[in-house]
């Protein structure tokens, strides 16, 4: 997969890389990393000489068919694991599991503290959890990993990938000996996590938002969600109007021409009594010339 994909990958898009001389020959080591796109998985084992496993949810190696299959034939290849996310607690405690046996092989581990990929670009909350409790259960070193611009390259919604360069940047390795055996504590796990997250921060120079990622997601979908009802409510008060509009616009046709129905009845009946009237004066005169002497 390293020439299969890593080489086309690097010849293609030219990405440049600050820090490969702290990533450790061999042994055991963390690669926490900020998450911008799907790509982030593959752009950074691609500059590395070492594999880098990352987890990934199950169903990308259970989906049958022959597509299920190729698509988990690639998924092994670019070294991602699958996690079964069922059971008590879900995702968390498969990923804590499946990254220390990762470690204890002696091999490079990559996650991403933020859970999922950033909604906007911006750097947020690193959940504290899974990359803490790796590093403190096993002891290997965190190094903080930028991915820079690799957002740019497939937006959201589109399907060809725009051809740029997209930049890594890896930090020196963070050591975290001092928490040993600490790794069920709530307050040292928010204290590791966060001194790896503001290393990101340093490294990537995106904007940090103290807030989770999926919580984010959660207020985007749901003002989408909103935005699109309130879409929805426009228009069916905009048709509500146009039909009201249409009504009343009829109804003062109907009216105009019951109005022109009288007008044209009364000039009629005007018209046969101005008749009346004239017949009677010409009944008259003829009348009264005859009694003439």
């Amino acid at each position: 997969m390293k020439v299969a994909v890593g080489g086309p990958l690097k010849v293609a898009f030219r990405p440049w890389v600050e820090g490969l001389e702290n990533v450790p020959a061999e042994g055991a080591a963390i690669l926490a990393s900020n998450h911008l796109s799907f790509s982030d998985s593959f752009f950074l084992p691609a500059v590395l000489d070492r594999k880098v496993t990352f987890i990934a949810k199950a169903e990308y190696f259970t989906t049958p068919g022959v597509k299920g299959r190729m698509t988990a034939a690639f998924f092994k290849g670019v070294g991602q694991l699958p996690v079964d996310r069922s059971g008590a607690r879900g995702a968390g405690e498969a990923a804590i599991k499946s990254g220390i046996e990762v470690l204890e092989r002696g091999e490079l581990f990559g996650i991403y503290p933020e859970g999922t990929r950033s909604p906007d670009g911006r750097l947020y909350r690193g959940k504290p959890g899974g990359l803490a409790r790796v590093a403190l259960a096993t002891g290997a070193p965190v190094l903080p990993v930028a991915m820079i611009d690799t957002e740019k390259i497939q937006p959201p919604g589109k399907v060809m990938p725009k051809l740029m360069r997209p930049g890594i940047r890896i930090g020196k390795p963070l050591d975290f000996s001092r928490y040993q055996g600490m790794e069920h504590d709530r307050f040292v796990l928010r204290a590791v996590t966060d001194e790896v997250m503001y290393e990101i921060m340093k490294l990537s120079g995106q904007e940090y938002v103290d807030m989770y990622a999926t919580a984010m997601k959660r207020q985007i979908a749901d003002a989408a969600k909103a935005d699109k009802e309130a879409e929805k409510a426009a228009k069916a008060a905009l048709a509500r109007a146009e039909k009201e509009q249409a009504a009343k616009e009829k109804a003062e046709r109907d009216q105009a021409e019951r109005d022109q129905a009288e007008r044209d009845q009364a000039e009629r009946d005007q018209a046969e009594r101005d008749q009346a009237e004239r017949d009677q004066s010409e009944k008259d005169r003829t009348e009264q010339r005859r009694t003439e002497p």
